[in-house]
């Protein structure tokens, strides 16, 4: 079927946001296209309508390309959980942990479910839009490879190079990753793209007809450096930038909100809707950075919760968050965060490492213990009593759930939330410190509006993620007609 597979020099080149925005304009176009990624390594996922889990990217791209994510637009999914293993997921679902070494012997079985998957979407869809992993130029990496030239080659089909101008060396990337493929694969690469670049156009053209002519392979476009352009993240944690409009503490007061840079923090997606908000000062806080006064602090998922609270005592914010709660702060505890604030976590089963168990931060009277089985589901509800305001329907929250721990206590008999009817998590007696395991609980306009009160924020301004991302994901559309030979990648599909 026509596939195009969109592969970079590096990570962080462009290629998701390529493929998101390709998949916007064949859908302005009337076409049916599907998003496609082999092999993704990431800690931001999303729960498909199918039960299964994949990257969070896919499901955006899904989302721009008018279509239902499924298991098959990611097949393969690794999820870090130390620095040498992850948790497999196949076709949507957990495998296992695998070291690196013990993953390479797994591949085959890995590359079977690629191919089973990308059959099925060109089954069902007119054109298929791949996107590579990091850069198919690793050496170490080469050997059984179904994440970038590997699939190529056995998919037949042809490869755009795109590369980032703005870390500084574009030719180099682009001339050097043409130069360590084989001759087969520098065949493949019908064309280059460059991504991010600021300035006079004119100033790159001597560049470019270098490059066209050493190469003899097409420059299909130079992206522009999008000022402002906020799309789902991958898997990197988006850097702290100070607020473009920022409210003064008096009168219109802004709510000042920090989270923890887990080191395995995982789903932060979830807070964008914080970080974009007009009246939400947002700030990530990282290794041996100073803790700041907040008025409310949320604790992330996590995909080492037992590592990861250990880093959290490290860093001193035990102590800072019950100073915090002492003074009236706000807490909120997401899944891992939710863990977190019980009064243990257990492991009994070895899912995030060793069979061990962790005293937890004590603030909520429940416990979890981790199980081989997942949950994976897409979830609907409302807030519970106090928060939930009266006559707002069933649909006030919309969200997932991703989590391998079940949770009991007495705590849990004072919900805060009731998803598709059942209780889940917790509210603290005082009201100050909220535990759920919903995932994407700030992405509904009215429950991300009560929240923000409920945490002492009078807010002026309605704030809808959604509306956001649809915006981005036209402005990106858009660019790609104006700064990208479209023609030429039809050409290239057909």
């Amino acid at each position: 079927m026509p596939t195009l597979m969109v592969q970079g020099c590096t990570s962080d080149a462009g290629k998701s946001t390529l493929v998101a925005g390709l998949c916007r304009v064949f859908k302005r176009r009337g076409l049916s296209v599907v998003p496609f990624k082999p092999q993704n390594m990431a800690l931001n996922s999303a729960v498909t309508p199918d039960g299964g889990e994949i990257g969070r990217a896919q499901a955006l791209q899904a989302q721009a390309a008018g279509v239902i994510p499924s298991v098959h637009m990611n097949p393969v999914l690794l999820k870090p959980n130390t620095d040498t293993g992850a948790q497999v997921i196949l076709q949507g679902h957990s495998i296992g942990n695998l070291e690196a070494l013990d993953y390479h012997s797994y591949k085959p079985k890995a590359a079977a479910a690629v191919f089973d998957s990308y059959a099925r979407l060109c089954a069902e869809y007119t054109y298929v839009m791949v996107e590579g992993a990091g850069s198919p130029a690793e050496i170490n990496l080469r050997e059984g490879d179904i994440a970038n030239m590997g699939f190529a080659e056995r998919a037949d089909c042809p490869v755009i190079l795109i590369a980032d101008i703005d870390k500084g060396g574009v030719f180099a990337h682009l001339v050097g990753t043409l130069a360590l493929l084989s001759e087969t694969e520098q065949t493949r690469v019908k064309g280059f793209v460059i991504n991010r670049f600021r300035g006079d156009i004119g100033l790159l053209q001597g560049g470019l007809d270098w490059l066209e002519a050493y190469t003899g392979k097409p420059v299909l476009g130079v992206l522009p450096y999008l000022h402002g352009l906020h799309l789902d993240a991958e898997d990197a944690v988006p850097e702290n930038t100070p607020h473009p409009q920022p409210f003064p503490r008096k009168g219109g007061r802004e709510l000042r909100v920090i989270v923890p840079r887990l080191p395995h923090i995982s789903n932060h997606t979830d807070f964008e809707p914080l970080r974009l908000h007009p009246q939400v000062d947002f700030q990530y806080v990282g290794h041996l950075e100073s803790i700041p006064a907040a008025d409310l602090v949320i604790l992330p998922g996590s995909k080492n919760v037992g590592f990861d609270l250990a880093w959290l005592r490290s860093q001193g914010w035990e102590a800072a968050i019950q100073r915090h709660l002492r003074y009236g702060g706000k807490v909120i505890g997401v899944c891992g965060g939710m863990q977190m604030l019980g009064q243990a976590l257990h492991d009994p089963h070895g899912i995030e490492g060793e069979s061990t168990s962790h005293q937890g931060l004590g603030l909520l009277d429940f416990e979890t213990t981790l199980q081989p089985e997942k949950q994976l589901t897409n979830r609907r509800g409302i807030l519970a009593p106090p928060l939930q305001k009266e006559g707002l329907g069933e649909d006030f929250l919309q969200g997932y759930e991703i989590h391998c721990g079940i949770s009991t206590g007495k705590a849990l008999a004072f919900p805060a939330v009731y998803l598709d009817g059942q209780p889940d998590g917790a509210i603290s007696a005082d009201g100050q410190i909220i535990a759920t395991y919903l995932h994407g609980l700030f992405d509904s306009p009215d429950a991300l509006q009560t929240l923000l009160e409920w945490a002492g924020l009078t807010v002026t301004q309605t704030f809808d993620i959604n509306t956001v991302r649809e915006q981005q994901l036209e402005r990106l559309a858009d660019t790609l007609e104006s700064h990208l030979a479209i023609q030429a990648v039809f050409d290239l599909l057909d």
